[in-house]
Protein backbone atom coordinates (compact mmCIF):
# COMPACT_ATOMS: atom_id res chain seq x y z
CA UNK A 1 0.00 0.00 0.00
CA UNK A 2 1.15 3.68 -0.18
CA UNK A 3 0.72 5.32 2.93
CA UNK A 4 4.17 7.00 2.96
CA UNK A 5 3.46 8.35 -0.44
CA UNK A 6 4.02 11.99 0.18
CA UNK A 7 8.03 10.88 1.84
CA UNK A 8 9.03 9.82 -1.71
CA UNK A 9 11.64 12.25 -3.22
CA UNK A 10 11.65 13.45 -6.34
CA UNK A 11 13.64 11.51 -9.29
CA UNK A 12 16.79 13.09 -9.95
CA UNK A 13 19.09 10.10 -9.72
CA UNK A 14 21.76 10.31 -12.59
CA UNK A 15 20.95 8.59 -15.73
CA UNK A 16 17.44 8.33 -15.27
CA UNK A 17 15.68 8.65 -19.01
CA UNK A 18 12.27 7.93 -20.01
CA UNK A 19 10.51 8.01 -23.33
CA UNK A 20 6.68 9.78 -24.06
CA UNK A 21 4.70 11.31 -26.55
CA UNK A 22 4.33 14.92 -27.47
CA UNK A 23 1.13 17.14 -27.99
CA UNK A 24 2.47 16.45 -31.75
CA UNK A 25 2.31 12.88 -31.69
CA UNK A 26 6.20 12.65 -31.46
CA UNK A 27 8.37 10.43 -29.67
CA UNK A 28 10.93 12.29 -27.19
CA UNK A 29 13.10 11.20 -24.84
CA UNK A 30 13.10 12.69 -21.99
CA UNK A 31 16.54 13.35 -19.30
CA UNK A 32 15.44 13.57 -15.79
CA UNK A 33 18.38 14.72 -13.84
CA UNK A 34 19.40 17.74 -16.59
CA UNK A 35 19.56 21.32 -14.94
CA UNK A 36 17.58 22.56 -17.84
CA UNK A 37 14.18 24.10 -16.77
CA UNK A 38 12.03 21.93 -18.94
CA UNK A 39 14.32 19.26 -17.13
CA UNK A 40 13.59 20.36 -13.72
CA UNK A 41 9.81 21.24 -14.61
CA UNK A 42 9.44 17.59 -15.93
CA UNK A 43 11.23 16.11 -12.10
CA UNK A 44 8.31 18.39 -10.40
CA UNK A 45 5.61 17.10 -12.36
CA UNK A 46 6.79 13.82 -12.11
CA UNK A 47 6.61 13.84 -8.35
CA UNK A 48 3.54 15.94 -8.70
CA UNK A 49 1.69 13.71 -10.34
CA UNK A 50 2.50 10.67 -8.19
CA UNK A 51 1.44 12.57 -5.18
CA UNK A 52 -1.91 13.31 -6.42
CA UNK A 53 -2.29 9.49 -7.68
CA UNK A 54 -1.55 9.01 -4.05
CA UNK A 55 -4.43 11.21 -2.62
CA UNK A 56 -6.99 9.87 -4.95
CA UNK A 57 -6.14 6.42 -3.95
CA UNK A 58 -6.13 7.01 -0.13
CA UNK A 59 -9.56 8.65 -0.63
CA UNK A 60 -11.02 5.91 -2.86
CA UNK A 61 -9.78 3.15 -0.55
CA UNK A 62 -12.14 4.16 1.82
CA UNK A 63 -14.99 4.05 -0.73
CA UNK A 64 -14.47 0.27 -1.38
CA UNK A 65 -13.16 -3.34 -0.23
CA UNK A 66 -10.10 -3.54 0.73
CA UNK A 67 -9.08 -5.94 -2.20
CA UNK A 68 -10.68 -4.42 -4.75
CA UNK A 69 -8.26 -3.40 -7.70
CA UNK A 70 -7.56 -2.94 -10.82
CA UNK A 71 -4.57 -4.00 -13.15
CA UNK A 72 -3.01 -2.47 -16.38
CA UNK A 73 0.01 -3.21 -17.93
CA UNK A 74 2.43 -1.87 -21.61
CA UNK A 75 4.24 -3.03 -24.16
CA UNK A 76 8.24 -2.59 -25.01
CA UNK A 77 10.53 -2.31 -27.71
CA UNK A 78 14.46 -2.03 -28.20
CA UNK A 79 14.73 1.16 -26.65
CA UNK A 80 11.99 2.46 -25.71
CA UNK A 81 8.15 2.06 -27.24
CA UNK A 82 4.88 3.60 -27.19
CA UNK A 83 1.82 1.63 -29.10
CA UNK A 84 -1.75 1.86 -29.34
CA UNK A 85 -4.40 -0.20 -31.08
CA UNK A 86 -8.30 0.06 -31.23
CA UNK A 87 -8.57 -2.63 -33.29
CA UNK A 88 -11.38 -5.40 -32.72
CA UNK A 89 -11.47 -8.60 -33.69
CA UNK A 90 -14.41 -10.09 -34.39
CA UNK A 91 -16.07 -13.98 -35.41
CA UNK A 92 -19.47 -12.91 -34.68
CA UNK A 93 -21.20 -9.55 -34.78
CA UNK A 94 -21.65 -9.53 -31.24
CA UNK A 95 -18.18 -11.57 -30.07
CA UNK A 96 -14.77 -9.96 -29.93
CA UNK A 97 -11.36 -10.85 -28.77
CA UNK A 98 -10.20 -7.75 -26.76
CA UNK A 99 -11.86 -3.64 -26.72
CA UNK A 100 -8.52 -2.19 -27.30
CA UNK A 101 -4.83 -2.57 -25.87
CA UNK A 102 -1.94 -0.43 -25.70
CA UNK A 103 1.79 -0.46 -24.36
CA UNK A 104 4.63 1.43 -23.24
CA UNK A 105 8.71 0.36 -22.91
CA UNK A 106 11.02 2.84 -20.94
CA UNK A 107 14.96 2.03 -20.48
CA UNK A 108 14.23 3.51 -16.88
CA UNK A 109 17.79 4.29 -14.84
CA UNK A 110 19.29 1.33 -16.67
CA UNK A 111 22.42 2.03 -19.32
CA UNK A 112 21.25 -0.75 -21.87
CA UNK A 113 17.33 -1.53 -22.62
CA UNK A 114 17.29 -5.40 -22.11
CA UNK A 115 13.40 -5.52 -22.58
CA UNK A 116 11.25 -6.69 -25.39
CA UNK A 117 7.57 -7.04 -25.79
CA UNK A 118 5.05 -9.00 -29.17
CA UNK A 119 1.53 -7.99 -29.82
CA UNK A 120 0.08 -9.66 -32.60
CA UNK A 121 -3.71 -9.15 -32.50
CA UNK A 122 -5.04 -12.04 -34.81
CA UNK A 123 -2.22 -14.08 -34.37
CA UNK A 124 -4.36 -17.64 -34.49
CA UNK A 125 -7.50 -19.06 -35.56
CA UNK A 126 -8.55 -22.92 -34.87
CA UNK A 127 -11.72 -23.36 -36.09
CA UNK A 128 -14.06 -21.01 -35.21
CA UNK A 129 -11.99 -19.45 -32.70
CA UNK A 130 -9.48 -16.72 -32.90
CA UNK A 131 -6.85 -15.11 -30.54
CA UNK A 132 -4.64 -12.59 -30.25
CA UNK A 133 -1.28 -12.72 -28.67
CA UNK A 134 0.58 -10.51 -26.15
CA UNK A 135 4.11 -11.33 -24.83
CA UNK A 136 6.40 -9.46 -21.95
CA UNK A 137 10.28 -10.71 -21.90
CA UNK A 138 12.74 -9.49 -19.45
CA UNK A 139 16.00 -9.90 -20.83
CA UNK A 140 19.59 -10.36 -18.64
CA UNK A 141 22.70 -10.76 -19.28
CA UNK A 142 21.63 -8.62 -22.41
CA UNK A 143 19.01 -8.56 -25.02
CA UNK A 144 19.82 -10.79 -27.35
CA UNK A 145 17.26 -13.66 -25.75
CA UNK A 146 14.51 -11.19 -25.47
CA UNK A 147 14.33 -9.97 -28.38
CA UNK A 148 14.64 -14.18 -29.58
CA UNK A 149 11.37 -14.38 -28.09
CA UNK A 150 9.80 -10.94 -29.24
CA UNK A 151 10.92 -12.45 -32.48
CA UNK A 152 9.84 -16.33 -32.35
CA UNK A 153 8.10 -17.21 -29.52
CA UNK A 154 4.34 -16.72 -31.05
CA UNK A 155 5.08 -18.42 -34.46
CA UNK A 156 6.09 -21.81 -32.12
CA UNK A 157 3.04 -21.38 -30.30
CA UNK A 158 1.37 -21.46 -33.89
CA UNK A 159 3.40 -24.60 -34.67
CA UNK A 160 2.91 -26.37 -32.17
CA UNK A 161 -1.22 -25.66 -32.10
CA UNK A 162 -1.08 -27.33 -35.93
CA UNK A 163 0.22 -30.54 -34.15
CA UNK A 164 -2.88 -30.92 -31.96
CA UNK A 165 -5.82 -33.11 -33.10
CA UNK A 166 -8.46 -31.57 -35.49
CA UNK A 167 -10.64 -30.95 -32.50
CA UNK A 168 -11.39 -27.09 -31.51
CA UNK A 169 -10.17 -27.51 -27.73
CA UNK A 170 -6.40 -26.80 -27.38
CA UNK A 171 -4.23 -28.02 -24.55
CA UNK A 172 -2.96 -25.29 -23.20
CA UNK A 173 -0.81 -26.85 -21.06
CA UNK A 174 1.10 -28.85 -23.21
CA UNK A 175 1.42 -25.96 -26.33
CA UNK A 176 2.76 -23.58 -23.83
CA UNK A 177 5.55 -26.22 -22.59
CA UNK A 178 6.58 -27.11 -25.74
CA UNK A 179 6.80 -23.98 -26.96
CA UNK A 180 8.79 -22.96 -23.98
CA UNK A 181 11.10 -25.47 -24.32
CA UNK A 182 11.55 -25.01 -27.85
CA UNK A 183 12.32 -21.46 -27.76
CA UNK A 184 14.89 -22.21 -24.52
CA UNK A 185 16.71 -25.14 -27.22
CA UNK A 186 16.64 -22.40 -30.24
CA UNK A 187 18.28 -19.61 -27.88
CA UNK A 188 20.90 -22.38 -26.65
CA UNK A 189 22.31 -24.03 -30.30
CA UNK A 190 23.41 -20.36 -30.49
CA UNK A 191 26.53 -21.97 -28.00
CA UNK A 192 28.91 -20.32 -25.24
CA UNK A 193 28.22 -16.66 -27.24
CA UNK A 194 25.04 -16.14 -25.50
CA UNK A 195 25.23 -19.03 -22.63
CA UNK A 196 25.07 -16.31 -20.02
CA UNK A 197 22.35 -14.17 -21.24
CA UNK A 198 18.68 -15.31 -20.40
CA UNK A 199 14.97 -13.44 -20.02
CA UNK A 200 12.00 -14.06 -18.68
CA UNK A 201 8.68 -14.90 -20.74
CA UNK A 202 5.22 -13.92 -19.27
CA UNK A 203 2.40 -14.68 -22.37
CA UNK A 204 -1.19 -13.71 -22.26
CA UNK A 205 -3.22 -15.79 -25.33
CA UNK A 206 -6.42 -14.04 -25.46
CA UNK A 207 -9.65 -15.70 -27.21
CA UNK A 208 -13.12 -14.53 -27.08
CA UNK A 209 -14.06 -17.47 -24.30
CA UNK A 210 -10.68 -17.63 -22.76
CA UNK A 211 -7.29 -16.26 -21.96
CA UNK A 212 -4.30 -18.56 -21.16
CA UNK A 213 -1.22 -17.23 -19.14
CA UNK A 214 2.23 -19.20 -19.32
CA UNK A 215 4.87 -17.19 -16.95
CA UNK A 216 8.57 -18.23 -16.84
CA UNK A 217 10.20 -16.00 -14.40
CA UNK A 218 9.39 -13.09 -12.18
CA UNK A 219 7.62 -10.72 -14.94
CA UNK A 220 3.64 -10.72 -14.11
CA UNK A 221 -0.05 -10.90 -15.27
CA UNK A 222 -2.85 -9.90 -12.95
CA UNK A 223 -6.47 -9.27 -14.38
CA UNK A 224 -8.91 -7.26 -13.45
CA UNK A 225 -12.38 -8.99 -12.58
CA UNK A 226 -15.34 -7.79 -10.83
CA UNK A 227 -12.49 -4.83 -9.19
CA UNK A 228 -10.80 -7.20 -7.62
CA UNK A 229 -7.19 -7.79 -9.05
CA UNK A 230 -6.65 -11.78 -10.06
CA UNK A 231 -3.01 -12.69 -10.06
CA UNK A 232 -3.01 -14.83 -13.20
CA UNK A 233 1.21 -16.06 -12.90
CA UNK A 234 2.66 -16.33 -9.52
CA UNK A 235 6.65 -14.94 -9.73
CA UNK A 236 9.43 -17.93 -9.88
CA UNK A 237 11.90 -16.31 -7.23
CA UNK A 238 14.37 -18.77 -6.15
CA UNK A 239 13.13 -18.27 -2.35
CA UNK A 240 9.61 -19.72 -3.34
CA UNK A 241 9.23 -22.90 -1.16
CA UNK A 242 8.64 -25.40 -4.56
CA UNK A 243 11.68 -23.26 -6.83
CA UNK A 244 13.96 -23.40 -3.18
CA UNK A 245 12.98 -27.29 -3.27
CA UNK A 246 13.31 -27.80 -6.50
CA UNK A 247 16.89 -26.50 -6.71
CA UNK A 248 18.31 -27.94 -4.12
CA UNK A 249 17.35 -31.49 -5.10
CA UNK A 250 19.18 -30.58 -8.50
CA UNK A 251 22.13 -29.71 -7.00
CA UNK A 252 22.29 -26.33 -6.51
CA UNK A 253 22.04 -23.65 -4.09
CA UNK A 254 20.43 -20.55 -3.29
CA UNK A 255 22.72 -17.73 -1.99
CA UNK A 256 21.64 -14.34 -0.63
CA UNK A 257 23.84 -12.34 -2.56
CA UNK A 258 22.32 -8.91 -2.82
CA UNK A 259 18.90 -10.65 -2.42
CA UNK A 260 18.12 -14.27 -3.00
CA UNK A 261 19.87 -15.19 -6.18
CA UNK A 262 20.25 -18.98 -7.78
CA UNK A 263 24.24 -19.67 -6.57
CA UNK A 264 24.41 -16.40 -5.94
CA UNK A 265 23.92 -14.48 -9.47
CA UNK A 266 20.47 -15.06 -11.10
CA UNK A 267 17.16 -13.49 -9.27
CA UNK A 268 14.81 -15.57 -10.89
CA UNK A 269 14.47 -19.46 -10.92
CA UNK A 270 12.86 -19.69 -14.20
CA UNK A 271 13.96 -18.37 -17.39
CA UNK A 272 14.56 -19.33 -21.25
CA UNK A 273 18.32 -18.67 -21.98
CA UNK A 274 21.08 -19.29 -19.03
CA UNK A 275 22.81 -22.37 -20.11
CA UNK A 276 25.53 -21.97 -17.51
CA UNK A 277 22.97 -22.32 -15.02
CA UNK A 278 21.07 -25.58 -15.56
CA UNK A 279 19.40 -27.62 -14.44
CA UNK A 280 19.00 -24.99 -11.48
CA UNK A 281 17.35 -22.74 -13.88
CA UNK A 282 14.61 -23.91 -15.97
CA UNK A 283 12.27 -22.66 -18.85
CA UNK A 284 8.88 -24.66 -18.23
CA UNK A 285 6.59 -22.19 -17.58
CA UNK A 286 3.23 -22.32 -15.30
CA UNK A 287 0.03 -21.71 -17.43
CA UNK A 288 -3.15 -20.98 -15.92
CA UNK A 289 -6.25 -21.05 -18.43
CA UNK A 290 -9.25 -18.81 -17.16
CA UNK A 291 -12.56 -19.00 -18.23
CA UNK A 292 -13.88 -15.52 -19.72
CA UNK A 293 -16.72 -13.60 -17.81
CA UNK A 294 -18.54 -10.51 -17.92
CA UNK A 295 -16.93 -9.22 -14.56
CA UNK A 296 -13.42 -9.41 -16.54
CA UNK A 297 -12.22 -5.91 -17.45
CA UNK A 298 -8.28 -6.10 -18.06
CA UNK A 299 -5.19 -7.21 -18.19
CA UNK A 300 -1.90 -6.36 -17.21
CA UNK A 301 1.48 -8.04 -18.50
CA UNK A 302 4.34 -6.61 -16.96
CA UNK A 303 8.07 -7.11 -16.34
CA UNK A 304 9.65 -6.49 -12.55
CA UNK A 305 10.42 -2.85 -13.35
CA UNK A 306 6.40 -1.68 -12.38
CA UNK A 307 5.83 -4.71 -10.11
CA UNK A 308 9.16 -4.10 -7.88
CA UNK A 309 7.38 -0.95 -7.04
CA UNK A 310 4.04 -0.85 -7.13
CA UNK A 311 1.60 -3.82 -5.84
CA UNK A 312 -1.46 -5.48 -8.17
CA UNK A 313 -3.87 -3.68 -6.56
CA UNK A 314 -2.54 0.29 -6.86
CA UNK A 315 -1.74 -1.05 -10.78
CA UNK A 316 -5.29 -1.86 -11.03
CA UNK A 317 -6.19 1.21 -9.16
CA UNK A 318 -4.42 3.54 -11.85
CA UNK A 319 -5.26 1.61 -14.86
CA UNK A 320 -8.94 1.59 -14.09
CA UNK A 321 -9.35 5.26 -13.06
CA UNK A 322 -7.12 5.99 -16.57
CA UNK A 323 -9.52 3.74 -18.36
CA UNK A 324 -12.87 5.22 -17.04
CA UNK A 325 -10.74 8.61 -17.60
CA UNK A 326 -10.89 10.01 -14.05
CA UNK A 327 -6.84 9.61 -14.02
CA UNK A 328 -6.41 11.38 -16.85
CA UNK A 329 -8.61 14.36 -16.53
CA UNK A 330 -6.36 15.28 -13.14
CA UNK A 331 -2.92 14.73 -15.21
CA UNK A 332 -3.93 16.84 -18.04
CA UNK A 333 -5.30 19.90 -15.59
CA UNK A 334 -2.46 19.66 -13.52
CA UNK A 335 0.16 19.42 -16.96
CA UNK A 336 -1.56 22.66 -18.38
CA UNK A 337 -1.31 24.42 -15.02
CA UNK A 338 2.06 23.87 -15.15
CA UNK A 339 2.88 24.36 -18.62
CA UNK A 340 5.33 27.12 -19.41
CA UNK A 341 6.81 25.31 -22.72
CA UNK A 342 6.82 22.47 -25.42
CA UNK A 343 8.55 20.21 -23.23
CA UNK A 344 6.72 20.82 -19.75
CA UNK A 345 3.04 20.31 -21.02
CA UNK A 346 3.54 17.03 -22.38
CA UNK A 347 0.84 14.60 -23.32
CA UNK A 348 -0.04 10.71 -23.73
CA UNK A 349 -2.31 10.61 -27.37
CA UNK A 350 -4.34 7.47 -28.38
CA UNK A 351 -6.52 5.16 -26.63
CA UNK A 352 -6.74 4.68 -23.11
CA UNK A 353 -5.55 1.83 -22.83
CA UNK A 354 -1.66 3.30 -23.90
CA UNK A 355 -2.59 6.20 -21.46
CA UNK A 356 -3.10 4.05 -18.91
CA UNK A 357 0.44 2.66 -19.83
CA UNK A 358 1.73 5.45 -19.77
CA UNK A 359 0.75 6.71 -16.82
CA UNK A 360 1.65 3.46 -14.67
CA UNK A 361 5.37 3.31 -16.28
CA UNK A 362 5.87 7.35 -15.09
CA UNK A 363 4.28 6.18 -11.60
CA UNK A 364 6.83 3.20 -11.72
CA UNK A 365 9.90 6.01 -11.89
CA UNK A 366 8.39 8.25 -9.88
CA UNK A 367 8.27 4.99 -6.58
CA UNK A 368 12.11 4.55 -7.61
CA UNK A 369 12.31 1.54 -9.80
CA UNK A 370 15.71 1.44 -11.19
CA UNK A 371 15.12 -1.26 -13.76
CA UNK A 372 13.56 -0.91 -17.39
CA UNK A 373 9.92 -0.88 -17.39
CA UNK A 374 7.96 -2.44 -19.88
CA UNK A 375 3.69 -2.81 -19.58
CA UNK A 376 1.10 -4.21 -21.54
CA UNK A 377 -2.63 -3.16 -21.02
CA UNK A 378 -5.47 -5.36 -22.70
CA UNK A 379 -9.13 -3.93 -22.11
CA UNK A 380 -11.28 -7.19 -22.36
CA UNK A 381 -14.63 -5.08 -22.49
CA UNK A 382 -15.89 -1.49 -22.61
CA UNK A 383 -17.29 -1.89 -19.09
CA UNK A 384 -14.42 0.17 -17.15
CA UNK A 385 -13.95 2.83 -20.15
CA UNK A 386 -18.02 3.12 -20.91
CA UNK A 387 -18.54 3.82 -16.91
CA UNK A 388 -18.85 6.80 -15.70
CA UNK A 389 -18.38 7.89 -11.52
Amino acid sequence: MIDNVNSVPPVTEKGCRITALMESGGVTEVDLTGDNQPNFTRRRKLQENFNVFADDYRYNKKKKPENSSVSGGFIINDQVQLGTTSEVKKVEESSVTCRSHGWISLIGRRREMEDAVAVKPGFLSKGSKKFDYFGVYDGHGGSRVAHACRDALHSLVIQQVSKEEEEEDINWEKVMAESFCKMDGKVNEEGTEMATMGSTAVVAVVGEEEVIVANCGDSRAVLSRGGVAVPLSIDHKPDRSDELDRIERSGGKVINWNGQRVLGVLATSRSIGDMYLKPYVIPDPEVTVSKRSDADEFIILASDGLWDVIPNDVACDVTRRCLNGQMIRRFEQQSKSHATDDQSSEGIKGGLAARAASFLAELAIGRGTRDNISVIVVELNGSVSSSTD
